[in-house]
């Protein structure tokens, strides 16, 4: 791995400092008082109970306890610009049910800025961005 390579390897764990160390199950949050996953910098991400109820709704009870939260809009320069990946099954399931979106059932799809925007604002607590970067 070359120097420039990596400061950029830094430069993605940087951003990605806010992702939790574990994501958290429908279930289990829904259970929660104060439902809530801490980053691996420590700092606490609170979801809040409407968008879990939101989600539960449209997914059937025995499901609750696969979808893990937050959802990741994963962003990597391999998609194109201003393109995102949501990655698994219910996961996707969720997203094109949020946005209103016919897609048949996948483990992966791709989604635009506009779309980014759209989810982002129906589920801010729920959705978190990443980054990757492929060498």
């Amino acid at each position: 791995m070359t120097m420039d390579e990596k400061t950029l390897v830094k430069l993605i764990r940087s951003l990605n400092k806010h992702l939790p160390e574990r994501r958290k199950s429908l279930a289990t949050l829904l259970q929660e008082d104060a439902p809530r996953v801490y980053g691996r910098d420590g700092s606490p991400h609170r979801f809040k109970k409407e968008e879990l109820r939101l989600l539960a709704s449209i997914l059937p009870e025995e499901l609750h306890d696969k979808l893990f939260l937050p959802i990741y809009i994963e962003f990597a320069p391999d998609y194109g610009r201003g393109a995102a990946r949501i990655h698994g099954r219910l996961e996707c399931e969720v997203v094109s049910k949020i946005l209103g979106k016919n897609v048949e059932q996948t483990d992966e799809m791709i989604i635009y800025r506009p779309e980014v925007r759209e989810l982002r604002r129906k589920l801010p607590t729920t959705t978190q961005y990443a980054f990757f970067f492929s060498l």
